[in-house]
Parts: structure tokens; C-alpha cells; sequence
């Protein structure tokens, strides 16, 4: 099943407008900033699926919508509760307009600023052309637009960047989280004469392949994942042998993850 979109908004290029729906492009779930008090305890409130009902942690009520406020919890434990037209009355017009500032060379910005990708698409038929208009001219100009916008009650700068037939939209971090380089490479030495870069050259290209996903995967996970099966498994089995033989499980789990990381690892070449 698509994501929903996370966030719904107009992308501006001077008078060429065009409604927008922004997703996320990976699976992880973005930081959580505020959580959901009850306005009469200010204590947490949890969903109770059975329920389908959100309830009050600490006496376990039901809690309706009205009475929900978002909290922002200090170092000390305790919570500021804040409305929802609190948080709307410091909103920046960049709240829902992608207006873009500028276009930069696509080759200008380092990796290192780069945060979140957000995939961003046409949000109905009739902003299609314009959508397509502000993509192309970033293709042939081989560029990418800078703009602002306001993403989890923070503006921050983004970066569009045309992918296929849609656009990718990365959050920048904020200049005072980037670190120079420098400072960390500088005491760095050393310079392979030219029949050992001759060999690193063979060596890289030996080992060389296309990218795929597979080369991002989690063998760990997937041997967790493995003992975890194995131990549901035997549980559920009927068996004669004595529940108490010592070390019995712990060995037979350890080779499920021995064999699980071997077999887990991309081959390569």
C-alpha cells in the first residue's frame, strides 16, 4: 500500500504555480516532537487497539478527541502543553508554498548536506503541466532549486531534485550542523607510487558490480529474525526429550545465527 502523503502544498516558480503532495521516500518514521497529553491529567495518552479507543496511561480512560493536546516535554519530565492554534499562530508563509529562491548547479552541494528525501508529486491533473514545466527546466538546465518550507513546526531548506517523472525533495541540514572537513583530514598523509595505483585500479575493477538494494541489506537482522523463528518453531513442537537438558536451546539458536550472517552477506564479484 502508497504512504499517504505527509504534507500537501503549492510549489511556486514566479507565477507558475502548481499544487503538491509530498511522502517519504524511506520507511523510517520521522522524530516525534510533541506527544498527545490529555488536557484535563497532562498525562500521556496511549492508543488501546483492542479499543480502538486512545486512553489516559496512567488511569487507563478513555480519552476523546477534544480533550487531546499535543505536550513538549522538558528535561525535567514535566510537559508544556500547546493548542493547535498556538502552534499555527507562529507558522511561516512557507508553511504550504514550496516557493523557490533560486537554481544551483546539481553538482555544487556536497553529500553532507543532504538530510530526508521526500518523494514530491502533482497533487491533481490540472497542476501536471506546470509540474512538468518547473522539472524539465531543471533537467536541461542540469540544475536543482532551493527553497524553504515549513516541515514539523521548523522552516527548513530544501532541495528539488527532477527523478523520472516526479521530483525528489531533500531537506538540507542547517549550516551549523555541518562540520569542515578539513579540520578532520588534515593530519591525513601518504601517496601510492604508480604500479600500486596500477594495482588498486585493477583490484577496484575486479570487484566492481551495479548497485543494488541487496548491497544495503541487514544481515543481522536477518539472522535475528531467523533465531526468532527457529525458537517460535521449537516451542510449538511436541517432543519427548527433557525440557530441562541444559544448554540445549543456546546451542542450537547460536548455529541458526552462525549459519543465518554466513549465508546473509551479498556475494560479490
Amino acid at each position: 500500500m502508497a504512504p499517504r502523503p505527509s504534507w500537501r502544498g503549492y510549489l511556486k516558480l514566479s507565477l507558475v504555480t502548481c499544487p503538491v503532495a509530498m511522502l517519504p521516500a524511506t520507511s523510517e518514521a520521522e522524530k516525534v516532537r510533541f506527544h498527545t497529553l490529555n488536557r484535563a491529567t497532562g498525562n500521556r495518552v496511549h492508543a488501546r487497539y483492542v479499543h480502538a479507543r486512545y486512553v489516559d496511561a496512567e488511569t487507563g480512560k478513555p480519552v476523546d478527541d477534544q480533550d487531546q493536546v499535543k505536550g513538549y516535554e522538558r528535561e525535567d519530565g514535566e510537559y508544556v502543553m500547546l493548542e493547535d492554534e498556538e502552534l499555527d499562530a507562529v507558522a511561516l508563509e512557507s508553511t504550504r508554498t514550496i516557493d523557490i529562491d533560486c537554481f544551483v548547479p546539481a553538482d555544487s552541494i556536497g553529500w553532507i548536506w543532504y538530510d530526508t528525501p521526500h518523494y514530491l508529486v502533482p497533487d491533481d491533473k490540472v497542476g501536471e503541466e506546470a509540474f512538468s514545466f518547473i522539472r524539465e527546466a531543471m533537467v536541461k538546465s542540469n540544475t536543482r532549486a532551493i527553497s524553504r518550507v515549513v516541515l514539523y513546526h521548523r522552516e527548513r531548506a530544501v532541495l528539488l531534485e527532477p527523478r523520472d517523472k516526479g521530483m525528489v525533495l531533500w531537506t538540507l541540514r542547517y549550516g551549523d550542523e555541518v562540520r569542515d572537513e578539513a579540520e578532520y583530514f588534515k593530519g591525513i598523509k601518504g601517496k601510492p607510487d604508480p604500479k600500486e595505483k596500477k594495482l588498486l585500479s585493477s583490484l577496484i575493477a575486479e570487484h566492481t558490480q551495479d548497485w543494488s538494494p541487496r548491497l544495503a541489506t541487514d544481515p543481522v537482522q536477518q539472522a535475528l529474525l531467523s533465531m526468532v523463528e527457529a525458537k517460535q518453531k521449537r516451542a510449538g513442537r511436541s517432543t519427548s526429550k527433557s525440557a530441562g537438558a541444559k544448554g540445549g536451546n543456546v546451542i542450537d539458536l547460536m548455529a541458526v545465527l552462525k549459519k543465518s550472517l554466513e549465508g546473509g552477506l551479498p556475494q560479490r564479484g
